[in-house]
């Protein structure tokens, strides 16, 4: 093949299709447990998200839920992958074998709001939210309806490995993805572009700018104990009883169980079993989906 401009705008073209395709194509699991966030700027402010909850009997003036911005931020994060093809590989018309890497690039992009909300998920032990306390914490502070603070749990303990039960029937989720720029490739494919004269190659390289962060805290629990029934009915409990600021009860729906791969089998045969303990009905059966998430690693 000889190398001009219309047979390199020819392979630009393909390889454009190979990347959007997949791009478009790839089935993710992020948006179970997180809400996505347009984002315009290089850092976006957040407000507390204390006030969920019910509305209330309009008596007097409203009651003003003023929903402070300077409650946390998430700055984005810029990402690349590129990938570069010899001159000599077009010369001898061996382009068709970089298509499926291309394409595998595109799948990476659509991925990469999985591996960050995910790996952010499990920071959730150590790290701190807005209110001071780890995401995932047995002290979350909570003001009652006397105005004194409390102290509220989303965390059941434990070192094994994590299990999660989550309330995604809300637009607001537990995790943020914050996208600011959605994946694009270029070509560097000028026959005058420097890396064509110093290296004889050409370069395609994906870009993505976004984050992942942290949302409403209140709408997740995490347990490190074993996943059992007990553990389980006790996570369930915890969450149908929680209260927000002010006493008011959050009216959560523990909808969705996600596990990693290390809790599958008993989550399987908590979720999905007709029978247990030879014979005996299981209470829990569909009393939540189930996620099983093989990125998560604690």
């Amino acid at each position: 093949m000889d190398i001009t401009a219309a047979a390199l705008a020819a392979i630009n073209t393909g390889f454009n299709t190979a990347f959007n395709t997949r791009l478009t194509g790839v089935e993710t699991t992020y948006g179970r447990v997180a809400m996505t966030v347009k984002s315009s700027s290089r850092t976006e402010a957040y407000p507390r998200l204390s006030e969920l909850g019910p509305m209330r009997e309009w008596v007097g003036e409203r009651y003003i839920e003023r929903l402070s911005t300077d409650g946390f931020t998430i700055t984005n994060r810029k990402f690349e992958k590129t990938v570069a093809v010899a001159a000599d590989d077009i010369s001898d018309d061996r382009v068709g074998i970089y298509a499926p890497i291309v394409s595998d690039m595109g799948q990476t992009a659509a991925e990469l709001p999985d591996v960050l909300v995910w790996e952010g998920l499990e920071t959730g032990f150590d790290t701190a939210h807005y209110d001071g306390q780890f995401f995932f914490d047995t002290d979350h502070p909570v003001v009652d309806a006397n105005g004194v603070e409390q102290s509220v749990s989303n965390f059941q303990g434990g070192t094994g490995a994590a299990w999660y039960l989550i309330d995604d029937t809300r637009v607001i989720k537990p995790m943020i993805f914050q996208d600011r720029q959605p994946a694009t490739i270029t070509p560097k494919t000028s026959l005058t572009d420097d890396n064509v004269f110093h290296r004889d190659e050409f370069l395609w390289g994906a870009k993505r700018r976004c984050a992942a962060g942290f949302g409403a805290w209140q709408l997740i629990y995490a347990s490190r104990q074993t996943l059992n029934a007990a553990n389980y009915a006790a996570a369930r409990a915890a969450m149908q009883e929680m209260r927000g600021h002010r006493g008011r009860k959050l009216n959560l729906k523990p909808s969705l169980l996600v596990v990693s791969s290390a809790n599958e089998a008993a989550a399987r045969a908590l979720l999905k079993a007709d029978r247990v303990d030879g014979g005996d009905f299981n209470i829990w059966h569909n009393s939540a989906d189930l996620l099983v998430v093989n990125r998560l690693t604690i």
